[in-house]
């Protein structure tokens, strides 16, 4: 497992210059799982302030925003599965782990594929954020995919996943309407929107990286 990260900026390199840092003072591991693991950091914060900060750490997340744009309307892969954290069935974006050593692109294209069967000939990264940084270390890198094609879905013996392909108006309704509650639908989804009612197109020659073909 990854040692914990120690406490440095991440802005804009003129910003980082510009800001004083935290001092991590000590930093103890007090669970670890599967997934995840925690920390209990003392800390002094760039304020002076020192302070005892519990951290969860993650190897981080890819999120994959899915698009048919064979129309004039783009239609959007949703997913609707149960979350215990929520108690509840959400809509969500195919999203999951980055498996430890494993590029975010490849792990875009291998959860795009075990959790709707769908694979893209064209992927762009085109979001990174953190989670909630409150208390969470994970980031989140989310891809555009277009191009795609339909397969058999090859999901985890945990995962029961009911798909979708909605058009882009519609998953937009939903987010207003509190239909789609998941943080990182929501954000991807209002991009995908922002791009189409600028006329943007959503392959760019210049950032779009294309699948390689597999061989026979």
């Amino acid at each position: 497992m990854p040692k914990s990260p120690r406490c440095k900026s991440k802005g804009a390199k003129s910003s980082a210059s510009s800001h004083p840092k935290a001092r991590l003072i000590s930093s103890r591991t007090v669970y670890r799982g599967p997934v995840f693991w925690v920390t209990t950091d003392d800390v002094q914060e760039p304020g002076g302030v020192r302070a005892r900060r519990d951290v969860v750490h993650h190897t981080g997340s890819v999120v994959v925003l899915a698009v048919d744009d064979s129309r004039s309307t783009p239609r959007v892969v949703l997913e609707r599965q149960y979350r215990h954290a929520a108690n509840d069935y959400l809509w969500e974006l195919p999203a999951g782990r980055i498996d430890p050593g494993e590029k975010a692109l490849r792990a875009a294209q291998r959860e795009l594929l075990e959790e709707t069967g769908y694979t893209a000939t064209h992927w762009r990264r085109i979001l990174n954020f953190y989670a909630s940084p409150g208390f969470v270390a994970e980031t989140m890198s989310v891809y555009l995919a277009t191009g795609l094609r339909d397969g058999p879905a090859q999901p985890e013996a945990d995962e029961v996943i009911r798909k979708r392909l909605i058009p882009l108006s519609t998953a937009v309704r939903m987010i207003l309407s509190g239909t789609i509650r998941d943080a990182k639908t929501i954000s991807s989804v209002l991009w995908l929107d922002h791009q189409a009612a600028n006329n943007r197109p959503l392959r760019s020659r210049q950032r779009m990286i294309r699948a390689p073909r597999k061989s026979r």
